[in-house]
């Protein structure tokens, strides 16, 4: 139960149904709480772009029951200096109309010059939870949309809006310091994710081809050239590491299956390397994880059509 009186952030959130549980996931990697109905409500400042299914961020300075009660605060809360403003609807089940009324009644009583389409401030009202929420609100930039055009795109590699919130759940805090590794890169998809985010995650990769799409996707972009060619069976945490979180997508073909020495191998790998990691897997390897010393704290199941892959949260059993 999200402690409403004490949080000052709200989250309008939205998924697709093959999406929900990593939406889900996601939410409880940054928050620490699940979200419901579409929004979280939580003091943690987070940039609402991080997250392909945030749609923004709500900083909340006043509550009411009612438009009435916040228009009736909104003056003495609400210090333009000359700024224009807009005030729109961000959250809850409310008919158009009744959206369009409670924007009017607390704009009206906003001293200030309105402007509907580029405003220097914008204002947002939400009705959650039986009560109105009202306060700056910054919206998201879905950064993760622009990086759907790689000029080196590949079939079988993730999609960007799950690999967003996998970087999410690997590094839900970014702070100096805090480094990652993906040691199966490919084409440079989470890694891309990440370092728009400000996540410092390098990449390794066995197959040059794969590393050559990465480098031209990374400056396609703007980003250095932060992979190497390498085994990832062979890495130790020593070369370029230590490191927080790894993120393993497991190679994935249509025609062939990853032998399970193969699989185990890298799975122990990624444990040598980081403490936490985050497998993406196409088939059930709760067996290897445990194999591999490692102990799933979390996990979802995203789906498009008929596929559908594992996300699994992982974290050292503490074994030698």
């Amino acid at each position: 139960m999200q402690n409403v009186e004490n949080s000052r952030y709200l989250y309008p959130a939205a998924s697709h149904e093959d999406e929900q549980e990593l939406f889900a996931m996601e939410m409880r990697a940054l928050f620490g709480v699940e979200a419901r109905n579409g929004y979280v409500i939580i003091d943690k400042n987070v940039d609402p772009s991080r997250s392909p299914f945030l749609r923004g961020r709500l900083d909340v300075i006043l509550t009411a029951e009612d438009p009435a009660g916040i228009a009736e605060q909104v003056a003495n809360a609400v210090q333009l200096d000359g700024q224009t403003f807009k005030v729109t609807f961000v959250s809850g089940g409310l008919a158009f109309d009744e959206q369009r009324a409670a924007e009017k009644e607390i704009g009206w009583r906003i001293h200030g010059q309105a402007d509907m389409r580029y405003p220097d401030r914008l204002f947002g009202v939400a009705h959650v939870q039986g009560r109105y929420w009202f306060g700056e609100y910054v919206k998201s930039e879905p950064m993760w949309l622009k990086h759907n055009d790689k000029p080196q795109p590949y079939s079988t590699a993730l999609g960007t809006r799950v690999a967003r919130a996998v970087a999410n759940i690997a590094v839900p805090d970014i702070r100096a310091g805090v480094r990652a590794i993906d040691p199966c890169c490919g084409i440079g998809t989470v890694l891309i994710e990440a370092r728009s985010m400000g996540i410092d995650m390098i990449g390794y990769d066995l197959n040059p081809l794969a590393l050559k799409g990465a480098r031209i996707n990374l400056a396609h972009f703007g980003m250095p050239d932060v992979v190497k060619r390498a085994d990832m069976t062979l890495l130790e945490p020593g070369e370029d590491g230590p490191f927080d979180a790894a993120v393993l997508d497991l190679p994935y073909n249509l025609c062939s299956v990853l032998p399970d020495e193969e699989r185990l191998a890298m799975l122990r790998s990624a444990r040598r390397l980081a403490d936490k990691v985050v497998i993406v897997t196409t088939e059930p390897i709760d067996e290897a994880i445990s194999q591999a010393g490692l102990r799933i704290t979390d996990r979802c199941t995203v789906r498009k059509g008929k596929f559908q892959r594992q996300v699994i949260a992982c974290e050292s059993d503490g074994g030698s």
